[in-house]
């Protein structure tokens, strides 16, 4: 199928169906792939009190899922040439609320497994929706990975803050199991969708992308790209209240701190993407999100408190403008589906284990020198090589 029937097939799908339809379902969709995780750090001490586990298993229970993205991610896109992108990801979403609700029973063994679960289930959606976007959509990637990442931003930051009173007035595991809700709205509608002509990833008939992706420098940028962006993200999430908290705030102005930062991502989310999709070069939102980042970090590491607030719009700016640049990379750098689903398998999984590591790595270095300025000089590190990944990344080329 050449790009010409592929546009028109976009244009005649996009007429016959309501937009609204495939929107409500991106965002229900959406909703499923970071709910389940951001929910956890707010409820986690319910949750080491009630089963009586160890704080290394409680905090250990956020890193679980990065770890499954990086196992999983590689064999997302083989998985999907099989079953076709929509089943698998509707399996996905049946095997997410099984893990939900595993991890909501009450035992420690079934909460080790349930989140295992839930984190290979996201694997599949973080993963395959991108080259969803380009195989079914190629002429509204932009405007659907917009709503697709405002949606994650959007849910996780409410599931983050009413996960905590949910557990104080009704348990932790009415807490950790509410958003099997969202799951269960997600496969109602996605069934129309499955009575649609399957989509399968085809491989190209030249040669496998897997051995061209660990062979290509592009690839290892888009790679970088999404391992320095979600480093940044995960390390901020979990230190910088501890940080504004020992530069003399009090733990609600520090935790509000994180809440602005979240927030202010939302609109970066939503139009990065489509200007994204617009332009042939992506470098000038490279340049952009890079001041917002080292200027942002270098507020904080100048401990100019009385402007936390600046600070972090900035810096919320700068990784909703990240994201949503590293998700349009895995289309806009590629030719076909399966390449988008090859390269964001590859990135994602060499991506989401620099994540994993970042935030021990982050807590190592506080405790061996005892204070935050190596931390925080580290973030500014981070947003170096981010820049130089993200700029390689973002030249008009494709793998």
């Amino acid at each position: 199928m050449d790009t010409q029937q592929v546009n028109q097939n976009s244009k005649k799908l996009l007429s016959n169906r309501p937009l609204i339809y495939f929107m409500v379902a991106v965002f229900l969709f959406a909703t499923t792939l970071r709910t389940p995780i951001t929910l956890i750090g707010p409820i986690i001490s319910f949750i080491r009190e009630g089963l009586g586990i160890s704080n290394f298993l409680a905090g250990f229970l956020t890193t679980i899922p990065l770890i499954a993205f990086a196992v999983v991610s590689p064999f997302a896109p083989r998985i999907a040439r099989k079953f076709g992108i929509e089943w698998t990801l509707f399996y996905s979403v049946i095997l997410l609320c099984a893990g939900i609700l595993l991890r909501s029973l009450g035992a420690t063994s079934l909460l080790v497994i349930g989140t295992i679960l839930i984190g290979v289930a996201i694997a599949f959606g973080n993963v395959l929706i991108p080259s969803y976007f380009k195989w079914k959509f190629p002429l509204h990637i932009g405007l659907l990975t917009g709503i697709y990442s405002v949606s994650m931003n959007i849910s996780s930051g409410i599931a983050a803050g009413f996960s905590y009173p949910i557990a104080a007035n009704a348990g932790w595991q009415i807490a950790a199991g509410i958003t099997i809700i969202l799951g269960i709205l997600t496969l109602l509608i996605w069934l129309p969708i499955l009575r649609q002509e399957k989509i399968a990833l085809n491989m190209p008939t030249s040669q496998t992308k897997k051995t061209q992706m660990w062979g290509s420098p592009l690839a290892w940028a888009v790679a970088g790209a999404m391992g320095f962006q979600s480093f940044i993200f995960y390390c901020s999430s979990a230190w910088l209240p501890e940080i504004f908290i020992s530069q003399g705030l009090d733990a609600t102005a520090a935790g509000w701190m994180v809440s602005v930062m979240q927030f202010a991502q939302i609109p970066m989310t939503f139009i990065i993407p489509i200007l994204a999709g617009k332009i042939a070069s992506q470098r000038p939102i490279v340049i952009f999100f890079t001041i917002c980042y080292l200027v942002g970090f270098t507020g904080v590491l100048m401990e100019w408190t009385s402007l936390a607030v600046v600070w972090m719009i900035l810096l919320g700016f700068a990784g909703g403008a990240s994201f949503g640049l590293v998700l349009m990379l895995f289309s806009l750098r590629t030719k076909t589906a399966y390449d988008a689903a090859e390269l964001s398998g590859f990135a994602q999984s060499i991506g989401y284990f620099v994540a994993a590591i970042g935030p021990v790595l982050f807590g190592f270095a506080h405790d061996l020198t005892d204070s935050w300025t190596i931390p925080i000089v580290l973030f500014i590190l981070i947003s170096v090589l981010l820049f130089l990944a993200s700029f390689m990344s973002s030249d008009n080329r494709t793998i």
